[in-house]
């Protein structure tokens, strides 16, 4: 199934293209002290090396501003500084060196202040994200709708957009994000014919590694599939690094980007002999760190495994005692079953040329 893509107006943050044909860049945000140079820097490292292609850093107060100017030119992927209240913030934060700001325009401080943060945003080209969020509606569109419905969280956007484009700025990207996914989803849709922003996709709140990851794969893959959506955030309770997982499984998914290795495992039954959760588990913990898109099986029967897994690049089939090594669904070789996954780990490093860590 292709989907058509939504048009929207290219930006760039940093160095990396945002909008019109680019690929959708996966996003995700710090949760150390950003005061806290050496902690944060550490953590968008391991972002960076999970896939993470854009990072966002809180910054609530002066001291955050100085250290976001350290923090800046000690990494290598694009620092997106996220304002609250204080429009001084985000003023500082872009003499700081900020490739973009995050700001929800109602809780700035009012449009002269808005209009002092645009003028230093024109000035040093830095992109700003509108960010709609259903527990920040205004309250005057909360007594027009009753509740933050679609339609409230569109019409904010719209009146933010129209206040920036008015003053002559349209460096912009907008966010809709709710914790209800139907909310986000219909949220978007509205908004998509309505302005050619380049949107960020999430749902916010979505709740923890399990819950969080069937709320974003199902508000952000609905969106993607209808070729709405330009940058993207899988938001969990849990180390920002499992967000990059379920991110770009997201993408593999849909077959909208390739990373890493995508997994494919039987889910058990009768004639399964070996522990296989487990030898799935400990798999797809080692595999995480791999960048090379491949296909991996790790299949519980010999009799059927290799034919479901047919598709998988290399795969392993366990029986009592001992397993087969198999490619494209062809045997290749028996292995004790207790050096299954070692030889698939190798055969993987052969295919790939990188050096997987046993731990």
């Amino acid at each position: 199934m292709e989907n058509k893509r939504r048009k929207s107006r290219q930006i760039r943050i940093g160095d990396v293209p945002i909008g019109g044909d680019a690929p959708v860049c996966v996003q995700s945000m710090t949760n150390t002290d950003t005061r806290d140079c050496p902690s944060t820097v550490a953590q968008i490292e391991r972002l960076r090396e999970a896939g993470c292609e854009l990072v966002r850093v809180a910054v609530p107060d002066e001291e955050a501003v100085e250290s976001l100017g350290r923090i800046k030119k000690s990494v290598r992927i694009p620092v997106i500084a996220d304002i609250h209240f204080d429009f001084r913030l985000a003023i500082g934060s872009m003499l700081a060196g900020a490739d973009a700001i995050r700001i929800n325009p109602g809780n700035i401080g009012g449009p002269e202040k808005l209009i002092k943060v645009i003028e230093v945003a024109k000035e040093r080209e830095v992109p700003v994200r509108i960010g709609v969020n259903s527990g920040s509606v205004e309250k005057d569109l909360l007594a027009k709708y009753g509740h933050p419905t679609p339609e409230a969280m569109v019409e904010s956007a719209l009146r933010h957009i129209r206040f920036f484009e008015d003053n002559d700025f349209g460096l912009i990207k907008v966010s809709l994000k709710s914790s209800d996914v139907l909310t986000t989803i219909s949220s978007y849709r509205l908004l998509a014919d309505k302005t050619d922003c380049p949107f960020h996709l999430g749902v916010t709140e979505a709740g923890t590694v399990v819950s969080g990851a069937v709320k974003s794969a199902l508000g952000i893959g609905l969106l993607l599939l209808e070729g709405i959506g330009d940058t993207l955030r899988v938001s969990l309770t849990a180390p920002p690094e499992e967000e990059m997982f379920v991110a770009w499984s997201i993408l593999r998914a849909l077959k909208l980007r390739q990373r890493g290795v995508e997994l494919v495992s039987c889910p058990t039954c009768g004639r399964t002999e070996i522990d296989l959760i487990s030898m799935v588990e400990r798999a797809e913990t080692l595999l995480k760190k791999v960048k090379t898109p491949l296909k991996v099986a790790v299949m519980g029967c010999v009799v059927n495994g290799p034919g479901e897994a047919r598709e998988a690049d290399v795969g392993i089939a366990g029986g009592r005692g001992l397993g087969i090594l198999f490619k494209k669904g062809s045997r290749v070789e028996k292995v004790a079953e207790t050096q299954l996954l070692e030889r698939l780990l190798s055969e993987v490093e052969l295919m790939t040329g990188e050096k997987i860590e046993r731990r």
